[in-house]
């Protein structure tokens, strides 16, 4: 059986799927994007689908203190348009 990577919701430290969470990316030129294919280069983030916990990233900016930049309101609804399928 092949055994499946699991990632870290920054925000509830939960471990889960690639398929469950929505990846953040910083590149090197400071740009911030949702990337969907998980494969882009740069400093991730992952957050579980879900709409509280993307509240409570707005809330707390703990994306922006794990990217290390601002992140734009774009981004935020990129997510929640992602998450809501």
């Amino acid at each position: 059986m092949k055994k499946v990577p699991l990632r870290t919701c920054v925000i509830t430290r939960e471990k889960l799927e690639k398929k469950d969470l929505v990846r953040i990316v910083r590149n090197n030129e400071g740009e911030v994007f949702v990337d969907e294919t998980g494969r882009a280069n740069g400093r991730g983030a992952y957050i579980k689908k879900d709409l509280e916990v993307l509240d409570k990233a707005i809330k707390t900016n703990a994306l922006e203190r794990h990217l290390e930049c601002k992140i734009p309101n774009e981004i935020y609804e990129q997510i929640k348009n992602i998450i809501e399928g």
